[in-house]
């Protein structure tokens, strides 16, 4: 079974959202049973995305975005506290993250329209990474905003496959601004 051609882009809902970093242990089943808590308490996850952290693979960090309307911060917090591959567990909130999301999309593209796909990359700064007889494969790393906005302008072509990660987030450092300058007095 195809799936039904992409008519227009999904929306990022504005969703008032929880974003959690989850630091856990990179053991088979962790991601399991971290779903399952929420799926058990009818908690409704926006987006989900993990990996490992070190080279060791020993950790991953799960970001989870959580709808606040079906999951109380403190009750989502204490439940995952329960787990025990959970090490620790930040709520990052919008004015102190960093976040991105990345969109590939393979759009059916005659070879005189190559030069718009092109230059619409170029405003977004996304990639085009792969081309063929008839298409392309474009890439975009960015802000859920600017991922919406680049989707929705994709919707001028014909969008055979799309593809988004879900948010991942980090806090912001807390740096002075003297910790970005170098020193007047020191030699270069």
């Amino acid at each position: 079974m195809t799936p039904e051609p992409l008519e227009h882009p999904s929306e990022h809902l504005p969703v008032d959202h929880h974003v959690l970093s989850v630091l856990v242990e990179n053991k088979a089943g962790v991601l399991s049973r971290v779903a399952g808590l929420f799926s058990r308490r009818g908690f409704n996850i926006y987006s989900l995305a993990v990996a490992p952290t070190d080279r060791s693979h020993r950790f991953s960090r799960i970001t989870i975005v959580v709808d606040a309307a079906s999951a109380p911060l403190e009750q989502v917090v204490g439940q995952l506290n329960k787990l025990i591959n959970v090490i620790s567990i930040s709520h990052v909130n919008e004015g102190s993250v960093i976040e991105r999301e990345l969109l590939l999309a393979t759009l059916a593209v005659e070879d005189a329209r190559h030069p718009e796909v092109v230059q619409l990359c170029s405003v977004f700064a996304a990639e085009v990474v792969d081309v063929g007889s008839g298409g392309m494969t474009v890439v975009l790393s960015g802000t859920p905003d600017k991922v919406d906005g680049f989707e929705s302008l994709l919707a001028n072509f014909e969008v055979t496959a799309l593809h988004r990660t879900g948010m991942v987030a980090l806090p912001k450092l807390r740096r002075s601004l003297k910790a970005l300058t170098p020193d007047a007095g020191s030699a270069d």
